[in-house]
């Protein structure tokens, strides 16, 4: 089923205006969790007391808006998503009450790899019943979900382990599951990895991932070729390995990847979905293409397509949203 939404909302205030709104109802915080239970993760083993560091914008409420960050974000939604964050945009924090928490296995404040036993594989499951317990700690008890690449497979995880929680969700450039592709991408990301632990090989996972988030004719766009010299585009890629190696640990990236990898959920699974979803595709995405997008959320009795047409592949979402904050807002406010 293809949406055709039109939401109307205001971009009427200035980013300045929007910044102040946004930053007077921001509260950053941590919380210990499953310190009288443990979390049995799918491995087989038990964690206790893990910590989840976490923003929320708004008034608390009983209902939410749950947003799942990529792979190498983090819960500060402010900072990397402010097209859909503000008064009159999708996730409105005078209207709704909204929560981004670090996954558990990241490296931005919550429980990382380092502090799970010896032998411990983290998934998708595990990182979607976190979050239940950090929601039912905020006394949330219904959410509406937006994810976005990583965060959009995770939401496919949160519909399959707690069904009773999610009212909507929105998927932004992600499918079900991986392909024997993206599989291989993060293949070489890891392998990079591990032939230069330290940084060195993280730097080149991060040139690998950025060359799937691009296409192309946005490359060609972005970093044109030049008749002589250094090309724009090996600065480019340098600096992000860089930049992410300062910000971001190989041990996350090599957890987080394999569960992604190793989420595949059945056809029968996905078909036992009875929440209302809406997938978004991005028609240049080189890493989750369009139709991956598009077959995933149509296996689901409830779910619908659509597609944002830019030419800068995988993070268009967040370089060129064009319509899609509209889109977004009008399936995740039921209009």
């Amino acid at each position: 089923m293809t949406a055709d939404h039109s939401f109307d909302y205001d971009y009427s205030e200035s980013p300045m205006v929007q910044a102040a709104a946004v930053r007077s109802q921001v509260s950053f915080a941590h919380v210990r969790l499953f310190r009288d239970r443990p979390l049995l993760l799918d491995c087989g083993l038990a964690v206790s007391d893990i910590q989840v560091n976490y923003h929320t914008y708004g008034r608390p409420a009983e209902e939410a808006v749950l947003v799942l960050h990529a792979l190498t974000g983090d819960s500060a939604v402010h900072a990397w998503w402010p097209d859909f964050l503000g008064v009159g945009r999708p996730l409105d924090p005078s209207r709704d009450f909204i929560v981004c928490g670090n996954v558990l296995g990241g490296c931005n404040g919550s429980s990382g790899p380092e502090d799970l036993p010896d032998g411990a594989t983290l998934t998708l499951r595990d990182m979607a019943r976190a979050g239940r317990a950090l929601l039912e700690h905020l006394g949330v008890r219904r959410v509406r979900v937006v994810g976005c690449s990583m965060g959009g497979m995770l939401a496919y995880a949160w519909l399959l382990e707690n069904p009773d929680m999610v009212d909507r969700a929105v998927i932004v450039a992600a499918p079900a599951r991986h392909s024997p592709w993206a599989v291989g991408l993060n293949t070489a990301a890891r392998s990079a990895i591990a032939l230069a632990p330290g940084g060195e090989g993280l730097k080149v996972a991060r040139q690998i991932a950025m060359l799937s988030y691009r296409s192309p004719e946005s490359l060609a766009q972005r970093q044109p070729h030049r008749a002589s010299g250094e090309q724009p585009v090996v600065r480019y890629l340098l600096s992000h390995g860089e930049k992410l190696a300062a910000r971001f640990s190989e041990t996350s990236y090599l957890a987080i990847t394999q569960a992604m990898d190793a989420f595949q959920p059945t056809e029968r699974e996905l078909r036992a979905i009875r929440t209302p979803v809406l997938a978004v595709g991005i028609s240049s995405d080189l890493l989750y293409t369009a139709r991956e997008v598009r077959d995933s959320v149509t296996t689901l009795p409830y779910g619908e397509y659509w597609e944002l047409h830019s030419p800068h592949g995988h993070d268009a979402f967040l370089m060129d949203p064009g319509q899609l904050p509209r889109v977004v807002a009008d399936f995740l406010h039921g209009n």
